[in-house]
């Protein structure tokens, strides 16, 4: 089955995408160095359904794992919840010796890594990602964090995992619209880097749960190699991954977390940056055309709800990471395969694209 290296020097790991690997996740860890005491963050739901198989594995390697949980859902992302997870794993005994392993979604992922930044000032992690999003984005590439009242991923830091086991087989598990947002960053990846790959996706079902583990691999490798060339987002190249994400994110700021799960916020912010590359960068309408026809295959949203302000969203985006000394850095298309960050984008050119967003195609 595909493994993804991705090389960073003293921080390099693997990615192993293998349908079964999570009852094997003992071994694995052990292989790469884990140890002693292990603190599993998991949320409630994630914990119910896969929590039981792994810590049966890590036990049979001679691990001692103890469960720590929260509660489902975006809202749990966030200070103090963290706070919580940490005086958790206190109150359990774990120390700068431990070891931690997150099992979950992009939520779990980026919050337990966040507290294995910080916890006795960083200790050693895994990610076991169980969505479609963390599969192939939020575990891979070092970024945790959490959110707060202003804006989303504001607090956080850079810290690599040790090790990423991807399972496909717990894809199964997932309620169709977990399932289906996470197609938007699969969608993300092949409009930037590879566009033989939007072909391939036009053809998978979308009410299937299986999804090839060489796609998985491949979406992987594309985000391996980009973090490769700018781990802490120094030259631009990281950036790029932010396709679809400057008014994604601002647009799943502007409404209460969870209203709109990640991946059908960036599909919004896909479209929008659809109708700035068209404007800004050439992109070709059928090419754009081609990308929206995939969101629409995956039954994600492409009209932004009456609801949410145009003014709204524009104030999340004045918080955003993406934006320097409040110059927007926008990442656009010239070409399906082809993303570049542009500086030509204005905030007309973003108020334009947003109420464009409330148009039916």
């Amino acid at each position: 089955m595909p493994t993804v290296q991705v090389d960073l020097e003293e921080r390099s790991y693997q990615v192993i995408v293998e349908c079964g690997v999570l009852a094997e996740a003992g071994a694995r860890l052990v292989a790469a160095g884990f140890h002693g005491k292990i603190a599993v963050v998991s949320d409630e739901t994630v914990a119910d359904l896969h929590g039981p198989p792994l810590l049966d594995s890590l036990t049979a390697a001679g691990l001692k794992p103890t469960l720590h949980t929260l509660p489902a859902g975006e809202s749990s992302k966030s200070l103090g919840q963290t706070e919580e997870i940490c005086r958790s794993m206190i109150r359990a005994g774990h120390d700068r010796k431990s070891f931690l392993v997150a099992l979950g979604g992009g939520v779990t992922g980026d919050l337990a890594g966040f507290v294995a930044a910080i916890f006795y000032r960083g200790i050693p992690f895994a990610q076991i990602p169980t969505t479609i999003v963390s599969h192939v984005d939020s575990s891979v590439g070092g970024k945790t964090g959490v959110n707060v009242a202003e804006g989303k991923n504001l607090v956080g830091a850079f810290h690599q995992p040790r090790l990423v086991l991807v399972d496909p087989e717990v894809l199964h598990t997932l309620p169709a619209r977990e399932f289906l947002e996470g197609f938007a960053e699969v969608i993300k990846h092949a409009a930037i880097r590879d566009a033989a790959m939007l072909d391939e996706l036009a053809a998978l079902d979308p009410t299937s749960r299986t999804v090839p583990a060489d796609l998985i691999a491949r979406n992987i490798a594309i985000k391996a190699r980009i973090v490769e060339a700018d781990e802490l987002e120094l030259t631009g190249q990281r950036a790029l991954l932010n396709f679809g994400h400057t008014i994604g994110h601002g647009i799943e700021a502007a409404v209460p977390y969870g209203e709109l799960l990640h991946g059908e916020a960036i599909s919004l912010g896909l479209r929008a940056a659809l109708y700035l590359s068209e404007k800004r960068a050439g992109l070709a309408p059928a090419d754009s055309a081609r990308i929206l026809a995939l969101l629409q295959h995956f039954q994600l949203p492409i009209v932004l709800p009456d609801e949410i302000s145009t003014a709204t969203i524009l104030e999340k985006l004045g918080r955003d990471k993406k934006f320097e000394s409040g110059k927007i850095r926008f990442v656009v298309l010239d070409a399906p395969g082809s993303a570049r960050l542009s500086d030509d984008i204005t905030p007309d050119d973003l108020r334009e694209a947003i109420e464009h967003l409330r148009t039916i195609p």
